[in-house]
């Protein structure tokens, strides 16, 4: 069950990371206009696309998958607390997430990271209860 969580991951974030780098202009853009960001928008972005693509690479190898699981964790929470933030402050910016997963409205987009967010903490605790270093 960790490998299939890790899986899920590993898709999700190279799917993402893959878009924003396609269309980091966008990424910027939206950037650009979030009171947080606005004033390092090219380097946040490139933060997060190259976070996600080395998060993906630590879930893949059995080794690193826990530091990854942990990592993923903590990536989606964040992402979950910035659509928080969004959400009470700045409801009408448009996605910077790429692909299909900025088409989702921002309450879907929530719900989306809180369950992400969950299965990372799931299969942290499959990790630790079966003592997988």
């Amino acid at each position: 069950m960790v490998e299939v969580i890790a899986a899920l991951f590993i898709l999700l974030f190279l799917y993402t990371a893959l878009n924003k780098s396609f269309q980091i202009g966008s990424t910027v853009d939206v950037l650009k206009k979030t009171p947080s960001f606005s004033n390092f928008p090219k380097v946040t972005a490139w933060i997060v696309v190259i976070t996600e693509y080395i998060v993906a690479a630590l879930l893949f190898f059995p080794k690193t998958r826990k530091i990854g699981l942990y990592s993923a964790f903590l990536l989606m929470a964040g992402f979950t607390l910035y659509i928080g933030y969004m959400k009470a402050f700045v409801p009408n910016l448009p996605c910077s997430c790429g692909g299909v997963i900025s088409k989702l409205s921002w309450n879907q987009h929530l719900v989306f990271n809180i369950f992400f967010t969950l299965l990372a903490g799931y299969g942290i605790r499959l990790m630790r209860k079966s003592k997988i270093v």
